[in-house]
């Protein structure tokens, strides 16, 4: 088996790293076997060289079993799950979610936090007095089943290697590269246990992607490794040289996603 060091330098060079040597890397940095500093060195390759498709899944996958999944299959029909990439305004999932559940399709989100300058679901969520979004593996199951939908902050044995990777990735200027945003987004999706997925995808200057070119390479790996994954997807590329509807800010966006499912509110 090669060392982490070998495997950074025959991605250095560019060549295509087999399933063991990622999941090599993968399991060594958790367990502490390949150094930070390694793992660092690991990333700037990926970012400089790229990941074919092949390699994008065996990432995901790694990354997927490193901890929990949730089964779902006590719900009856297909689950789905939405993913914006975010931006300035981005309420959709407060909107979008409860709508599809209305429409009596069960939707089971594991949602995150605020990144970079873009807002995070939970965070907007609990600016609502009394709103928990700790939920347990049984109450996400139940509360989907009574009620249709569960919007969930992720709990921490899901895709734990994500979070340690994602740490790194933003002290090291390592968070824009394609294949690590999809292993990092859908290890977490694929653990939550949904059956299909719908990939919200910003395109502008108040988003990750600035160009709809990037956009739609971003959306075409989303999907392509979701099928990989034995998952339904879709993908929609949406404008965030905007902030969306009127209102920023986390208690003021979650005022207007009820006023815009109340039938009111911005027309965009």
């Amino acid at each position: 088996m090669p060392t982490a060091y070998d495997i950074i330098i025959a991605k250095r060079e560019g060549k295509i790293l087999s399933r063991d040597e990622i999941a090599f890397m993968v399991d060594g940095f958790l367990c502490q076997k390949v150094s930070a500093a390694q793992m660092a060195a690991f990333l700037m390759a990926v970012m400089w060289r790229g990941m074919n498709a092949e390699e994008t899944w065996f990432l995901t996958e790694a990354m997927v079993a490193s901890g929990d999944v949730v089964d779902l299959s006590a719900i009856p029909g297909v689950k789905v799950d939405k993913h914006s990439t975010g931006g300035v305004g981005d309420k959709t999932t407060l909107i979008v979610a409860p709508l599809v559940a209305a429409a009596g399709v069960p939707v089971a989100k594991f949602t995150g936090r605020a990144l970079g300058h873009t807002g995070g679901t939970v965070d907007k969520l609990e600016s609502i007095p009394g709103f928990s979004t700790r939920l347990t593996r049984e109450q996400f199951v139940q509360q989907v089943q009574r009620i249709g939908i569960a919007l969930a902050g992720a709990t921490e044995n899901l895709a734990p290697a994500d979070k340690r990777i994602y740490a790194l990735r933003d002290e090291t200027a390592t968070v824009d590269s394609i294949p690590l945003i999809v292993s990092s987004i859908l290890s977490k999706k694929i653990a939550g246990g949904a059956d299909a997925f719908v990939f919200d995808v910003k395109a502008g200057n108040g988003a990750f992607m600035p160009t709809v070119e990037s956009a739609t390479a971003l959306a075409d790996a989303l999907v392509a490794t979701s099928h990989r994954a034995g998952r339904r997807a879709v993908a929609v590329i949406s404008d965030m040289d905007q902030p969306l509807g009127c209102a920023i800010g986390n208690a003021l966006e979650v005022a207007e996603a009820i006023e815009v499912l109340q039938g009111s509110g911005p027309a965009d």
